[in-house]
């Protein structure tokens, strides 16, 4: 006879034989962005790249919504709300028009005093926080996260706004506005901040890049991916692999800020999801950018950044760019410390072109 002992052990074996893997162990499919893929040739040249990042972007609008394009842009109008000094820059509160003549945008500018003119700007967007724009230019949230003003004092023109519902946009109805995501409405307001930015006098407008941490890192990959004004990027933990993202469940980026159709449409299944973070990392070869992706980043785990970078590797190395391509991986959790962010600043200045 069988004792009670082994009875359990081989219940507990045949019980791991036969149920699924838990959504930590399911693995990510590889993903090489030159091979065929369906209807697709591989890549061999960089028209092809051209034809493939066509490609890339037309299946993000299928879960983001069409990126607007308006024969005429709504005009800017920017106004000043508040004027502050500071011995390395003036701080300017403003607002501006993006889609709609009747709604503003309030951003933080920040002017650098006593630099050679024109000179390169950072878009930098915030991440999850009810004060919004606030936090990167430094009046209050994390220290770590002033990149705004941090990068001001270092001869940069920066341009901190609100993402929809945060910041002086409390009250933003996602429901009610023409987009598909709340991501989308997002990437077509910083498409708009880059029309503002190049509109300043002292900005060099061939110059220009973009920076976040956690929603603004992604935030910036998206709009960098659709916006080619933007010549350099920084993400923080703002990506992984959709199937590294707490293990394939997507529910985190469903909710009307985001992309409900992940969830309306895809099924929050990440092999039906369209796209994925190497994909994004390939479009913006051969511009430079910075992955900063933490070790012990609870919220996008980080083995999914180094599937992306290795994926989008061959992508620069086929453009000629493979040293444009980079990322570090700090030894903390879902953090910005000092010593990435003397990384990312000096990354900017490089391939910005500021001495």
């Amino acid at each position: 006879m069988i004792s009670r002992y082994r009875w359990i052990m081989i219940v507990l074996l045949l019980t791991q034989l036969v149920s699924p893997l838990s959504a930590q162990q399911v693995p990510a499919p590889t993903i090489d962005l030159l091979a065929s893929d369906g209807d697709l040739p591989a890549v061999k040249s960089p028209q092809d790249w051209e034809h493939r990042k066509t490609h890339i972007l037309e299946q993000m609008q299928k879960v983001m919504g069409p990126l607007p394009s308006p024969e005429t842009p709504v005009p800017l109008s920017m106004e000043i709300l508040e004027r502050r000094q500071f011995p390395s820059a003036n701080r300017w509160k403003i607002r501006y028009h993006t889609d709609d003549p009747q709604a503003w945008v309030h951003a933080w500018l920040f002017l650098p005093r006593k630099v050679k003119q024109p000179c390169p700007a950072v878009l930098c967007l915030h991440q999850t926080t009810r004060i919004g724009k606030d936090e990167p230019a430094g009046l209050g949230g994390k220290e770590n996260l002033h990149y705004a003003s941090e990068l001001a004092e270092r001869g940069f023109v920066t341009l901190a706004p609100d993402y929809p519902s945060f910041g002086d946009s409390l009250d933003y109805d996602f429901e009610q506005d023409d987009y598909l995501s709340g991501t989308m409405k997002a990437i077509y307001d910083n498409v708009r901040a880059v029309d503002l930015l190049q509109s300043l006098p002292m900005v060099d407008a061939d110059q220009i890049g973009c920076i976040g941490h956690s929603l603004g890192g992604h935030n910036t990959m998206f709009t960098a991916a659709f916006e080619p004004r933007i010549k350099a990027m920084v993400s923080c933990c703002g990506f992984t692999r959709f199937h590294k993202y707490y293990g394939g469940q997507l529910k985190g980026w469903t909710s009307s800020r985001y992309m409900p159709r992940i969830a309306s449409v895809y099924n929050n299944d990440p092999d039906q999801v369209p796209f994925d973070f190497p994909e994004i990392v390939g479009t913006f070869a051969p511009r430079p950018f910075l992955a900063v992706a933490p070790e012990h980043d609870s919220n996008f785990e980080v083995s999914g950044v180094r599937d992306s970078i290795s994926a989008a590797k061959p992508v620069y190395e086929l453009l000629g760019a493979s040293e444009n391509l980079r990322a570090i991986y700090p030894d903390c959790a879902h953090d910005f410390p000092p010593e990435a962010r003397e990384t990312a600043y000096q990354f900017l200045e490089k391939s910005l072109g500021k001495n």
